[in-house]
């Protein structure tokens, strides 16, 4: 009995041990992200969820109201600092980084494989993208790892009551991000193809889902209500991404998602497992139906953090049984590639510095930092246009606006320089109507001359849009000229009517 106690205390030592481990690395994670979190600006992305969070629904346009709901929360508690508001997408990341090294644990990972997981997934490119930046993928992520940690439990213990957390997170999953409706088929599809299948009689399984369908009914019943505009939205969306050629390579490009050396031995593994060969099905299936859709390629991303998870279990038991100079070589060359992936990965995707070669290099590969820049300057261009005008044009004074990160920053930004709320016929704004009484004076600003003209009276060209470090995004590029004129050519409501705009 002695003995017993002492090995279960030993081994409780070491658990606690190996947790510590995992949370030191999702700290360094985290401190990495708060350092460098404030270098640029907002992304035009996150000014929409900004935007929206000051109109809080049970739905929006372009995603479910979990992400606005949240931002909500960090707007009233840090305001507009970048580091407040992106705290929560950075706060998701360290846990995903943490769950990562406890599935390598429940899957009989020592120490090593743990560790191993949680660099592996925390360095990940969508990992280290989502804590830079507050995204609906942040979150999804984050409820998906989740999920994939409980059916982890599910299939090691054979619990049935593990379905009542698996039906709580994916009804959050549902109110975060609408793609995880494919990681479910995949699920269904693993359950139906695998020993799993029992659980369709189970009522823990069908208390669950019952579960899932109670927390995402608002969203569903708001989706009824606007004529299931979201899907029009996402059909919308992905017409435009296949023709711009977004999801071309989609399957290469699964490689670097996760880290191929971890990953690839973690699906073989789950589908020679007869134990966890659901979950080998689970990324087959969904794997499958993202290519046949032509999704994106980070689509995926949120499925690889347990095939890591696995990988690594399995490599720390493979190089036990070599020799110790074969082990520690091997570990060596891994650990090294390791760091020169993520070094790499993080010079891309994490702002890193404020200037110079790195900074340049980023924005010369980074869509998504060049859209960070330049949204200030803008609200201020606007503000010594309207300064410009007479008294009785800005008495009655609108500003319209063509996509949605020109809307967030005018009613985020442009509080300090007392713009007016912008008229946005974008996503969820055109839901929210334009200004009553309607303006008789407009600023028009991400619209092309010829539209301008075809649509508004009056049109004059007022002013140009750009930033001052010369980078080249959306707005310099596309939208570089800001107009001012009068009142459409048709009645507002016609007008608006006709106008509504995705994006």
């Amino acid at each position: 009995m002695a003995v017993k106690i002492e090995a279960s205390w030993e081994v409780d030592i070491r658990s606690r041990t190996d947790t510590v481990v995992l949370a030191g690395i999702a700290s360094v994670i985290v401190l990495l992200h708060l350092l460098t979190n404030s270098r640029y600006g907002f992304h035009r992305d996150e000014l929409q969820f900004l935007s929206d969070a000051r109109h809080l629904d049970w739905g929006f346009v372009a995603y479910p109201p979990f992400t606005p709901f949240v931002e909500r929360i960090s707007m009233d508690l840090f305001g507009l600092s970048l580091v407040g508001l992106r705290l929560f997408s950075v706060l998701a990341q360290a846990v995903v980084v943490v769950v990562a090294g406890l599935m390598a644990r429940e899957l009989g990972g020592g120490r090593l494989a743990q560790a191993t997981a949680a660099l592996a997934v925390g360095l990940s490119p969508l990992a280290l993208f989502e804590g830079t930046e507050f995204q609906y993928t942040s979150f999804g992520f984050f409820w998906w790892v989740l999920i994939a940690y409980c059916f982890v439990r599910l299939l090691k213990e054979e619990n049935p009551r593990w379905w009542l957390a698996i039906g709580v997170l994916t009804g959050f999953g549902l109110l975060t991000k609408y793609s995880i409706v494919f990681y479910i088929a995949g699920v269904l599809g693993g359950i139906l193809l695998t020993r799993t299948r029992r659980y369709f009689l189970s009522p823990w399984f069908w208390t669950g889902t019952a579960i899932a369908f109670v927390i995402c009914l608002p969203n569903l019943l708001w989706q009824v209500h606007h004529g299931f505009i979201s899907y029009h939205f996402l059909q919308s969306i992905h017409k435009r991404d296949v023709g711009e050629g977004r999801a071309d390579g989609f399957l290469p490009r699964q490689l670097i998602m996760g880290f191929a050396p971890l990953w690839i031995p973690g699906l073989i593994g789950f589908l020679r497992s007869e134990r966890y060969r659901l979950l080998g099905w689970m990324y087959v299936i969904t794997l499958a139906l993202f290519w046949a859709a032509k999704g994106r390629d980070y689509y995926m991303g949120e499925a690889y953090p347990v095939l890591v998870a696995m990988g690594a279990v399995l490599g720390e038991q493979w190089t036990a049984a070599l020799s110790e100079r074969l082990r520690w070589a091997i570990r060596t060359v891994f650990f090294v590639l390791l760091a020169g992936f993520a070094a790499y990965v993080g010079a891309i995707l994490v702002p890193l510095a404020s200037g110079g070669p790195l900074k340049r290099f980023a924005l010369s590969r980074n869509g998504d930092f060049r859209e960070e820049i330049g949204w200030t300057e803008l609200v201020r261009t606007l503000a010594d246009i309207r300064d410009s005008l007479s008294p009785e044009q800005r008495a009655s004074l609108g500003i319209v606006v063509g996509n949605y990160g020109e809307a967030g920053a005018i009613e985020i930004l442009g509080q300090a320089y007392g713009l007016p709320t912008p008229i946005s016929m974008t996503n969820s704004a055109w839901l929210r109507g334009y200004l009553e009484p309607p303006p008789t004076t407009l600023i028009l600003v991400g619209f092309s001359r010829e539209w301008v003209e075809r649509n508004f009276t009056s049109c004059r060209l007022a002013g140009h849009n750009g930033n001052a470090e010369g980078v080249r995004n959306e707005e310099s590029v596309y939208h570089p000229d800001i107009f001012v004129c009068g009142p459409p050519r048709e009645p507002w409501a016609e007008f608006w009517k006709e106008h509504l705009s995705f994006g």
